[in-house]
């Protein structure tokens, strides 16, 4: 009886391929030998022997039936398609992430935006009047310090006292000039949007920093800059001349001319300057008399200013005023408001009756100036040309005047 022992050697062929060689031993008579397997096949079994290449045993003519028989080559094109599969599975789960992300986004029209709404000047009032001011309140200078003969001279010859039950209105208008504009206030942001929406006859509310603050006379891309000295007193008195039906249209006729090509100036920074005079009448006792009259305070500082303002506009337009004669003419409007108060206030009344005659249309303001001019008007046209020639004076900010300075206005 005969028997086989096989041993089977692995190899690697220089072709890549897997060779094996069986070493058999015949038991019977103790002869070895070794044959030589190339993928799974002896040589006579499809292949030749014959077919060495260069004398090269391994490197053999295969058919193609063998190749695809082949473990290595099965391997290999399993795992080329096994990562190609890979990457566009990526590829398509990163483009549905993409996708889902687009759904995400919706579109935001301008118009669609819902803008904060308008707010009128007693509705801000009342946000101060029920705040608390207590600290703001230490810190208020409410009238002029007088000693010596001065205190003396004023008691007897000056303007009378302000009654004692209209002290803490007065004090309550110092207290919001000593107040700052306050990014999380709700009131002061809708104070700010309805003072540019109303002067640009904007629907939608603007951003809270940005150029387009100078559109309406601000001096930068913050309008919180422009307030030193009056505080948000000063947004107080232009949200009150924009929201007041009956002086608004005047509002726009001086935002008109300050826009002008040669004339212009900047709205909001005039505005706050008339806030300070307004603010400097109060402390010098000039306004305590028709304070005293109409048991009022706050209302008699908003015509005084709505006033002021007319009669800068007045002079302004006829004389030709430029950004160059702006300190000039400050000082001469403030000179003018402090000593003739009753007078500029009843200028103003004259224009609201005209206007609500019917008659403002063929009135304008340039029309009561000049049957309302003030003593120093006249000389102030000829005196505006020689003023140009002078040094200019850069209109670049609202002056903050210490007290001994109250007597002057001017921009600097």
């Amino acid at each position: 009886m005969e028997g086989v022992l096989a041993d089977a050697v692995h190899t690697e062929g220089l072709n890549g391929f897997p060779q094996e060689c069986k070493q058999t031993e015949d038991l019977t008579n103790g002869h070895s030998k070794c044959t030589t397997i190339l993928n799974g096949l002896t040589p006579g079994n499809g292949i030749k022997e014959n077919g060495n290449v260069n004398g090269n045993p391994y490197l053999k003519t295969v058919p193609i039936s063998a190749l695809k028989q082949n473990g290595l080559l099965q391997s290999l094109a399993a795992g080329g398609n096994q990562t190609k599969t890979e990457e566009v599975s990526l590829e398509v789960e990163r483009a549905q992430e993409e996708w889902d992300a687009l759904e995400s986004i919706q579109p935001v029209l301008a118009e669609d935006l819902t803008p904060s709404p308008l707010i009128s000047f007693n509705e801000a009032l009342q946000h101060f009047q029920t705040t608390d001011l207590g600290d703001l309140l230490k810190n208020i200078q409410p009238t002029i310090r007088r000693t010596g003969l001065a205190a003396i001279t004023h008691f007897l010859f000056g303007p009378p006292r302000l009654h004692k039950d209209l002290v803490e209105e007065r004090d309550l208008v110092f207290a919001i000039a000593q107040c700052s504009l306050d990014n999380g206030q709700p009131v002061h942001m809708r104070v700010l949007q309805t003072i540019y929406r109303k002067l640009t006859c904007t629907r939608a509310d603007c951003p809270r920093y940005g150029p387009h603050w100078e559109n309406v006379g601000f001096q930068g891309s913050d309008p919180a800059t422009d307030l030193r000295g009056t505080g948000f007193l000063g947004l107080m008195h232009t949200l009150y001349f924009v929201m007041d039906p009956e002086i608004l249209p005047l509002a726009r006729d001086i935002y008109k001319l300050s826009q002008h090509p040669v004339q212009n100036f900047p709205f909001s920074v005039m505005s706050i300057n008339m806030t300070r005079i307004a603010l400097h009448a109060l402390r010098e006792e000039v306004l305590s008399k028709e304070c005293n009259r109409r048991q009022q305070v706050v209302a008699v500082l908003n015509d005084f200013y709505v006033a002021t303002f007319l009669h800068l506009y007045q002079l302004w337009k006829n004389q030709q005023k430029t950004i160059s004669d702006s300190g000039h003419v400050l000082k001469e409007v403030e000179l003018f408001a402090k000593k003739n108060p009753k007078q500029i206030l009843k200028r103003l009344e004259g224009y609201l009756k005209e206007r609500r005659a019917g008659t403002g249309h063929r009135t304008s303001p340039d029309t009561l100036s000049h049957s309302n001019a003030s003593p120093g008007d006249s000389g102030s046209q000829a005196g505006s040309q020689g003023g140009k020639e002078g040094k200019e004076i850069n209109f670049t900010g609202v002056c903050e005047l210490p007290p001994e300075m109250e007597g002057e206005a001017r921009l600097i």
